[in-house]
């Protein structure tokens, strides 16, 4: 059964820090490319970073370059975003998931994506 497991979202104050996790089992670890997307209240649903489990090449969107990194624990399965300096705009459902293959050159395609896991709630106050 494949799963992805999102955790670390929680309530935190403008320039401050989160490490989100996302744990993936049941599918081929190094053979995918694992994306963050986040989804804020009323909006569509955002591709954040990406990387290859293959060479450990990223992607990062504009909004979050130099605020957020995203790295990969191939031994434990689990991909990790640090986001630093937080902002009341970065307030969303963040959300792993999966893709056969390396990261796109333009990001992480929700359409593309072969498996997901439920979010978990990052809430930036100003």
């Amino acid at each position: 059964e494949v799963q992805l497991q999102a955790s670390g979202g929680g309530l935190v104050q403008a320039g401050g820090s989160l490490r989100l996790s996302c744990a993936a089992s049941g599918f081929t670890f190094d053979d995918y490319s694992i994306g963050w997307f986040r989804q804020a209240p009323g909006k569509e649903r955002e591709g954040v970073s990406c990387i290859s489990s293959s060479d450990g090449s990223t992607y990062n969107a504009d909004s979050v370059k130099g605020r957020f990194t995203i790295s990969s624990d191939n031994a434990k399965n689990t991909v990790y975003l640090q986001m630093n300096s937080l902002k009341p705009e970065d307030t969303a459902v963040y959300y792993c998931a999966a893709e056969y293959g390396p990261c796109n050159d333009y990001g992480p395609d929700y359409y593309g994506m072969d498996y997901w896991g439920k979010g978990t709630l990052v809430t930036v106050s100003s």
